[in-house]
């Protein structure tokens, strides 16, 4: 079942905190306004390029990708496990180009292994259904004293 991940931080509180990510921040004038969904072990995200994100002509830019990639396993990690974490590692293997055509992409993010601390993610952008690029990703989890205090982590739930 696909339940949408309520952004804890699209509030006015939280935009008066600093909060204007560039990935998920519904109010940043120039940002990718993403939304994640939990299906089961997974966490998704389906998002729509516009030639404003493009590199070469109507092609995608690695760099939107990765961000794309990176934000879902941050969301992954948040409502999988509760706590604020860091990217420490990210690596992307870009294997076809994504089109600027409109047809929407599907980010899909998976726990692949928790070592103390550190969780080990697998993650697929796909478009119409064929993988475009993977990442393997490993992210710091924080302490749930550190997450509350130094990154003002909220509970991420879903809706009903």
């Amino acid at each position: 079942m696909k339940r949408k991940i309520i952004n804890p931080y699209a509030n006015e509180e939280a935009k008066a905190i600093g909060y204007n990510c560039f990935a998920c921040a519904p109010h940043n004038p120039i940002g990718l306004h993403l939304e994640f969904f939990e299906e089961g072990d997974e966490v998704t995200c389906t998002w729509t390029p516009t030639e404003n994100f493009q590199s070469w002509i109507s092609t995608l830019h690695g760099g939107i990708q990765a961000t794309l990639l990176d934000e879902t396993c941050g969301w992954l990690v948040s409502r999988k496990c509760q706590l604020a974490g860091m990217t420490t590692q990210l690596n992307v293997k870009y294997k076809k180009p994504v089109l600027i055509n409109g047809t929407p992409l599907e980010v899909r993010t998976k726990i692949k292994e928790i070592k103390r601390s550190f969780v080990l993610i697998d993650c697929q952008l796909l478009q119409g259904g064929e993988i475009c690029s993977t990442a393997e990703a490993t992210f710091f989890c924080f302490s749930k004293e550190k997450s509350i205090n130094d990154f003002h982590f909220q509970p991420f739930e879903v809706e009903e």
